[in-house]
């Protein structure tokens, strides 16, 4: 196809008669085209990246029952207190670091993070006592702490609200992939006890530390910056990216800012919308009750019987359900064009079987207490996406967005810190406490979500009684824009 007709295709912009405002049209065939582009460039790569991320943090619970506990000597405390410092730092940078992203290159600033965290993974394998896993986690959450931010933004300014959950999910579906890829690598990696003199759980680390680095050394020609960047797009596909993304405000005819300096009112805007606490909890639902069972998860296992390899292939199949789980509510949400139902729904799954762990006997029915386990990443995976898509689609301008998401993402995982505490090594195997916490923030974030669809349906029911002219001759179109999603004509995504 030539450049005038890719031009002809795509391009079908409308101008007002007052010049005020461009409304764009879209042919259907076109956009997808588009879209199947920028699909093939930018999703693959995001979902390597975070395959990666996810193991290198997750994979200290197939060292524990590979016998790094006892070759550190420690003890159940030392090894919850090993968990949770990783979420301090974790939490702390996640804010500045997608600062930073708004200001550099998303593939160099993610290349860099990539690498720091492959080498204090290498290093984790060398440890020789309790201090020094302590030392390398922390490190470990310091730089771990942009990636995921970064790579959820990233996605919201190439695609458009209704787009978005669905392409997030392949990417975060690779945290399951990741999860249920750690038991079958530990159990393979675990045969190389003794090479090297190192105990197989040393190489646990040591293998998929510099596997991430070697992957981060080529992030920067794999990961593509943003739609104005990129050389893979013509012009014309570029420019109608762009035009399509600034008029996604939700109100025919609306603009929202999509490459605004930065403001200090923007940061005071995303810290002071009470809203995004209520994401926060959400976010909580999954992080307490999803890293509490990943750490805990081959313990569990382990403690109906089986042996340790065993254990490790166990963790699998329960993760590839969290995988299926997070792409058909994704799809479901986009397709219906609602958020509250891939948060709502999944974690009514996760509570039934929550309830279900605390209420059977143990250790008896060690088939039916494995089967439960399968609802923990079904139904706790797929909110993550849920909460991130509806406010990386309900905030404007960019930068409000790039930091209200980075703040849900980093208190948001402070979760990771309880729940890497709540399945005690005593309460084995009820773990009243796990269980009983994780039902608990599973229930107060199905009433989050309620709440939030409530008052973001009665705000568009406030603003569709407002008259437009009235707006537009109170405001001007600059005016509007940076007034982002508080803009009158702004329509939040239920």
């Amino acid at each position: 196809m030539t450049r005038d007709s890719e031009k002809e295709d795509i391009e079908h912009i409308e101008v007002s008669p007052d010049s005020a405002t461009t409304v764009p049209t879209y042919d259907e065939a076109a956009t997808k085209k588009v879209l199947r582009k920028i699909d093939v460039r930018l999703l693959p790569v995001l979902t390597l990246l975070y395959i990666f991320a996810f193991l290198d943090r997750s994979n200290i619970g197939n060292a524990k029952i590979a016998g790094m506990n006892d070759t550190l000597g420690l003890t159940g405390a030392q090894y919850n207190m090993a968990l949770t410092v990783f979420f301090f730092p974790y939490g702390l940078f996640e804010v500045p670091s997608n600062m930073v992203l708004k200001v550099t290159k998303p593939s160099h600033w993610i290349s860099f993070l990539m690498v720091a965290w492959g080498i204090v993974m290498t290093c984790q394998g060398l440890v020789k006592n309790y201090h020094h896993l302590i030392v390398t986690r922390v490190l470990l959450g310091v730089f771990e702490s942009g990636f995921f931010p970064a790579a959820s933004y990233l996605v919201t300014t190439w695609y458009c609200r209704f787009e978005v959950q669905t392409r997030m999910a392949v990417f975060y579906a690779a945290a399951s992939i990741a999860s249920a890829f750690s038991g079958l690598l530990a159990f393979a990696i675990e045969k190389m006890n003794g090479v090297g003199g190192l105990e197989g759980w040393r190489w646990i680390f040591i293998i998929e530390g510099i596997a991430t680095v070697l992957v981060a050394v080529c992030t920067p020609w794999l990961l593509v910056d943003s739609p104005e960047s990129c050389s893979f797009l013509s012009p014309e596909e570029k420019q109608f990216i762009t035009q399509r993304l600034a008029h996604d405000s939700g109100h025919t005819g609306t603009e929202v800012g999509t490459s605004e300096k930065f403001e200090w009112a923007y940061l005071k805007s995303a810290l002071t919308d009470w809203r995004l606490y209520l994401g926060i909890v959400i976010f909580w639902g999954n992080t307490i009750s999803l890293y509490g069972y990943t750490y805990s998860a081959p313990t569990i296992i382990l403690g109906l019987g089986y042996s340790s390899a065993n254990a490790q292939l166990l963790t699998v199949p329960p993760y590839m359900l969290g995988v299926v789980s997070i792409i058909t509510f994704s799809w479901l949400s986009d397709s219906r064009r609602i958020r509250w139902i891939s948060i709502i729904w999944p974690y009514t799954i996760a509570a039934c079987g929550l309830i279900g762990l605390l209420a059977i006997p143990h250790p008896r029915l060690t088939g039916l207490t494995y089967a439960f386990l399968f609802t923990i990443p079904a139904g706790s995976s797929p909110p993550i996406m849920g909460v991130m898509s509806w406010f990386g689609n309900n905030l404007a301008p960019s930068w409000k967005r790039a930091i209200g998401m980075a703040l849900i993402i980093s208190i948001g995982n402070l979760g990771g810190a309880v729940g890497s505490n709540i399945f005690l090594q005593e309460q084995a195997p009820n773990y009243w406490l796990g269980y009983g916490f994780s039902l608990g923030i599973v229930l107060a974030s199905i009433v989050s979500a309620v709440i939030l669809k409530v008052t973001f349906s009665r705000e568009n029911a406030i603003r569709e009684r407002m008259d437009e002219a009235e707006i537009r001759a109170k405001y001007s179109q600059a005016e509007l824009m940076e007034m982002g999603d508080k803009n009158p004509l702004y329509r939040y995504v239920i």
